[in-house]
């Protein structure tokens, strides 16, 4: 590696250990004098499933975690078999409220018309069976189960990470793209596997603009959503939705404390937006994760400040804690299916932070969460070094992969340090980007396949994907494994996105400018072609004698020339040149004076795939700047 590169690398590292205090491990703030609640549980044995019916409830029985704002979830039973529920706090009364059912037929959630009291105990009552009738005989039984409510820990006031500009040599910009500065994305090995697809990443926290990004492998920008100030994207990728391949995203507030508080936002091919998920029972949508499993059922992370005593692991008494939680979802309806809390089910003490006294500690740091076809769901904590095999239906614990309790005997190469990502594959392979760093424990980051043999209890290091060019990233960072299985690997707090085949040949490389951050990186065949018509603008040469054309197509996959048409009036127009679409934003020159020019956007075989609306120079020159850019 050359000293330049070095350079650059230790550059970076520096300039993301912000990051990393704020995605990894989450920053404090100020202690309070008055003593705060218990939350941490006795026990650790929570189940949301009922004894006796095959109903999962959340919030769980004898929680302790519950939003004030939580709505009753019944899930297993058709709605019409769930009758006669009864909501009451201990100090805020009965609640009434509505049943609405799950658009899958499974459940219904009760949504009570106000919210419950912070820290009192919620008795819940419900008739379950296909009986309307109060009596048993007619096929219900009734149920019961209480719950406590969390007494929240305010975040209003804390800010959103800093976004400092980005320096002109980190970005590119557009005639045709007005305002926004679309980070270069720098190719330093040529692609190898061009069916792997396109690069989608996104930049931030940070330095520059955020948004979702797709390039091309040769780095060309496709598609940037330049997104409003305040506002992150984070882990923009390929799902399937209504049985569609969809782009989903991350669109929200980082906050300084590490996480993130938005909506999770599904586009479909043309760009249009046609799902939001903003998260359930008071709780926003989390930057960390969000799954779309099978009858469009979202998985998603939720963070949730909250006051605690934490004397009982050498915190404060006047303490709060981050609690974290994984929402299943109804897309369609918005309603909580189902919700599982770290807090009820891993004891704080497993976590590799110290309890500060100043608040709220990030003790656990959920950052993915991997539904299985079986229904169990596998989850990463970064701030306890292991994994978690999550039972369907109960929410229980079957078993951790490292930390200080794992399951496994761990072989050599397999422990892991503030890891991200965990995934499970069909063969039963575990897959996690371990960072190895903040504080660094690793000389270096790595993505790893871990095998487990559930006969002897051992984990063994089947594969290492290692960067020729040493990599530390301090914070976030993903593995993707391909169809062929090849793997796709995001550096994180360093920009870096790699592809190595199953051997653990470098396939290709790149990265954003070294002072930015990428959450996540992945690869993905993308056609996207927008409803929004492509984009013209033209003006006079210095000598007024010639006409300077620049078109694009903000996300168009499939535009492979511009023909371009002129004339004095925009109802007769006629072409002049066709060019090739060489990059983002291609331009021309006309060895003649127009009044109206307008741009064809050509597919491979010369067929028309849209028109721009006519742009009349007289208006554009105008408002154009003296010193011209294209990309």
């Amino acid at each position: 590696m050359s000293r330049t590169r070095l350079l650059i690398i230790l550059l970076a590292v520096a300039a993301v250990v912000a990051v990393a205090a704020v995605l990894g491990t989450g920053a404090l703030t100020g202690t309070r004098k008055t003593a705060s609640p218990a939350c941490l549980p006795a026990t650790l044995d929570h189940s949301a499933k009922l004894e006796g019916l095959g109903v999962d409830v959340s919030p769980a029985p004898e929680t302790d975690t519950a939003s004030p704002y939580s709505q009753i979830s019944f899930l297993g039973v058709p709605p019409a078999e769930i009758h006669e529920v009864s909501v009451v706090g201990r100090r805020s009364g009965d609640h009434s409220g509505r049943l609405h059912g799950y658009s899958q037929g499974d459940g219904a959630s009760f949504l009570p018309d106000a919210p419950f009291d912070a820290g009192e105990r919620v008795e819940v009552r419900a008739t379950i069976g296909a009986g309307r009738s109060r009596t048993i005989g007619n096929g219900g039984k009734r149920v019961a189960f209480d719950f406590h409510v969390d007494t929240p820990y305010s975040t209003a006031s804390v800010p959103a990470f800093p976004n400092p500009k980005a320096a002109p040599a980190d970005y590119q910009s557009f005639d045709t793209l007005p305002d926004a500065q679309a980070p270069i994305l720098s190719v330093t090995l040529a692609d190898r596997d061009p069916g792997a697809g396109d690069i989608l990443t996104t930049n931030g926290p940070g330095p520059g603009q955020y948004g979702p990004l797709i390039y091309t492998p040769r780095g060309r920008l496709v598609w940037f959503d330049h997104l409003p100030k305040d506002e992150t994207a984070e882990n923009l990728s390929v799902q399937r939705y209504e049985g569609r391949h969809a782009l989903t995203f991350w669109q929200g507030k980082v906050l300084s404390l590490g996480f993130g508080q938005g909506e999770d936002v599904v586009m479909n091919s043309n760009y249009r937006t046609v799902a939001r998920i903003p998260g359930g029972n008071g709780l926003r949508a989390d930057l960390h994760d969000f799954q779309i499993a099978p009858h469009d059922i979202a998985y998603i992370t939720a963070y949730n400040a909250i006051r605690c005593d934490l004397t009982p692991v050498g915190g404060a008494p006047g303490g709060a804690i981050i609690d974290t939680a994984v929402q299943e979802i109804d897309m369609r309806t918005g309603l909580v299916r189902w919700e599982w809390h770290s807090l009820d089910h891993v004891g704080a003490s497993e976590s590799e932070t110290t309890a500060p006294k100043a608040t709220p500690w990030d003790w656990f740091h959920l950052n993915s969460v991997d539904p299985e076809p079986d229904g169990n769901i596998f989850i990463s904590a970064r701030s306890t070094w292991a994994g978690y095999q999550l039972e369907a239906g109960t929410g229980r614990v079957l078993w951790r992969l490292g930390g200080t309790r794992s399951s496994f005997k761990m072989g050599p190469g397999t422990e892991t340090a503030w890891q991200h990502d965990g995934r499970i594959l069909s063969d039963g392979e575990v897959t996690l980007f371990d960072n190895g760093s903040n504080p660094p424990i690793h000389h270096q980051s790595r993505a790893v396949r871990i095998g487990l043999d559930f006969k002897t209890h051992e984990a063994h290091l089947n594969s290492a994907y290692t960067h020729p060019n040493p990599l530390l990233a301090v914070s976030q960072g993903n593995m993707q494994t391909l169809p062929d299985g090849n793997a796709v690997v995001d550096y994180g707090g360093v920009p870096e996105i790699s592809e190595y085949a199953r051997g653990g040949s470098l396939l290709f490389d790149a990265h954003l400018p070294f002072d930015m951050t990428s959450y996540r990186g992945f690869r993905f065949p993308w056609s996207g072609r927008p409803l929004s018509p492509p984009t013209v603008l033209a003006d006079l040469d210095d000598t007024g004698e010639e006409t300077i054309v620049h078109a694009s197509w903000n996300g168009a996959t499939d535009a492979a020339s511009w023909r371009v048409l002129a004339g004095e009036h925009p109802e007769s127009l006629k072409p002049q040149t066709t060019i090739p679409a060489s990059g983002f934003e291609s331009s021309t020159i006309l060895p003649k004076k127009y009044a109206y020019v307008a741009v064809q956007a050509l597919d491979s075989a010369g067929h028309v795939l849209d028109t721009s609306r006519p742009a009349h120079l007289a208006t554009y020159a105008a408002s154009l700047p003296t010193t011209r850019r294209s990309g």
